[in-house]
Order: structure tokens, then sequence, then C-alpha cells
């Protein structure tokens, strides 16, 4: 990938930022601040174009990334995103991993229920972003932090 760059480290030892599948290629970026969103946005697009994903579907996944990198961010404290262009032999795909060393989810179940918030907005993030991609994942521990693992396979 093109424009590497480093990212604060995140201590939260997830397994989802163990690769589980043929990595082709790896970026990983910060996020800390509303920059680093439009960072994130604007890489993944790159990443949708590159696989030929329809415009329907590149905009599915930039809405994604942005709504788990804002929550990143107001829920976590900021961490990092790491992204994976993917094969699994027959088919492409782009696998993000958004992680921080938050406080947690403390029931994952009600966060991804839309309307539910923690924080004053209408609830529809980690549900909607779910339902944006092909491969949702959560791993979260109290007090240790979160990590939210994502794949949109080229169909």
């Amino acid at each position: 990938m093109n424009g590497a760059s480093s990212a604060d480290p995140v201590r939260f030892a997830s397994p989802l930022l163990q690769a589980d599948r043929m990595v082709r290629a790896s970026q990983t970026l910060p996020l800390r601040t509303d920059e680093h969103v439009v960072a994130v946005r604007r890489v993944v697009r790159e990443h949708a174009l590159a696989l030929k994903l329809s415009l329907v579907e590149q905009t599915k996944l930039v809405t994604a990334a942005s709504e788990l990198a804002r929550n990143t961010i107001k829920y976590g404290g900021g961490g990092m995103v790491v992204a994976q262009e993917l094969t699994d032999g027959v088919r492409q795909g782009l696998r993000l991993v958004f992680a921080d060393d938050g406080p947690g989810i403390a029931d994952i179940a009600q966060a991804l229920r839309d309307g539910f918030t923690s924080g004053g907005g209408l609830g529809l993030g980690l549900g909607g972003a779910k339902r944006l991609v092909d491969e949702f994942d959560i791993d979260s521990r109290s007090g240790e932090g979160t990590a939210v693992a994502v794949v949109k396979w080229k169909k």
C-alpha cells in the first residue's frame, strides 16, 4: 500500500488485530482527530476503488469506516485503524480493524441495537456500520479496550 504511516500504538491485545487470512498488504493509521477520520475515509475510498467495488459498495464501506473511526475517537479516546488488503484465493477484499484502549463496551448486544447510545447521538453508528459490511466482529473488554473488525469483499 502506498502512503503507509505509523500510528500511536494501542496496548489492547485483541485477537482481531491478528490476520486470520492471506493479507497482501497492510497499513496502520492513527485515530485521534477529525483530520485522522478524513484520512481514513480517503484511504478506504482508495482501496475500494482499487478493488473495483461498485459506487454503492464504496459508499457503504466508507460510511462504515467513518462511523467506526468516530466511535474509536469519541468512546475509546482515540486509537488506530489497520487496513488490510485480503484474498482468500477466490475473492479480494478489504479488512479494517479499529482498536482503542478505552473503557470497553459493557453490553455489546445493547450497543448494536438501533437507538442505543451512551454519548448523546442517534444510536445508529455501530449497528448501522454492521449492516453496511460483509463481515463484522467485536472484541471488547471492560477497562482494556475495544477492537472492531469489518470486511468488505469484491462481489
